[in-house]
């Protein structure tokens, strides 16, 4: 089913990148995947835009989404390049700080109780996680070194059945950065995982074996 009304309203107010129809398509894998009664996680928050629908695909279930982000932007989004946000930038300290915003976002659309907002940088925070996930989304960093991380990480504690959802996938140069391109032949390539959905730059892959 769609996401409720007033879900999408709250997705499409958020400050954030992308578009309605990839958003459907994240939202159809999280109700998908919250099937498994395992937590969602994302990596790569920025405002909160996905958040949201990964919250609510979690509430309708009775799960929960994680999310992992430090909070202090991508490399994209620092000063001088494309997609800086003067607006985001913490005048105390001269950085980047998007948890604010964050936190506006989720309490606006009534879904703070159903997120565990975990600061810190993707590596970190995997190395210290042991529980098994129903859904690991990738939108972190766009270098391969972070977007490798990222993949390494995580994909690893996804059960059975569980989904691996990759944004910004440009198999043309031309269109985008080709690091998210790169996980996700690796991902494909591996064994683990059969790719089941495609929505513009959005891959959902269900992990199928045990080798990644």
């Amino acid at each position: 089913m769609p996401p409720k009304p007033e879900i999408m309203a709250a997705f499409e107010a958020a400050k954030g990148f992308m578009p309605a129809d990839e958003g459907l398509a994240l939202y159809a894998a999280a109700e998908q995947a919250a099937g498994l009664g395992l937590p969602l996680l994302e990596v790569g928050t920025y405002c909160g835009r996905s958040t949201i629908l990964l919250a609510a695909a979690a509430r309708e279930a009775g799960s929960t989404a994680v999310t992992v982000d430090h909070h202090r932007g991508s490399e994209e989004q620092q000063p001088g390049w494309e997609y800086h946000d003067t607006s985001l930038v913490d005048d105390g300290v001269g950085l980047m700080d998007t948890l604010p915003v964050f936190r506006r976002t989720l309490h606006r659309a009534g879904l703070e109780e159903h997120v565990v907002a975990m600061v810190g940088r993707s590596p970190q925070v995997a190395a210290l996680w042991r529980a098994p996930l129903g859904l690991v989304f990738i939108d972190g960093g766009h270098t391969d070194e972070h977007a490798t991380a990222d993949y390494e990480g995580w994909a690893p504690h996804i059960a059975p059945g569980g989904l691996l959802v990759i944004h910004d996938v440009f198999p043309d140069p031309a269109d985008g950065g080709q690091a998210p391109y790169r996980v996700y032949l690796r991902a494909r390539e591996s064994g683990a995982f059969t790719e089941i959905s495609v929505t513009h730059s959005l891959r959902v892959l269900q992990r199928s074996g045990t080798g990644i």
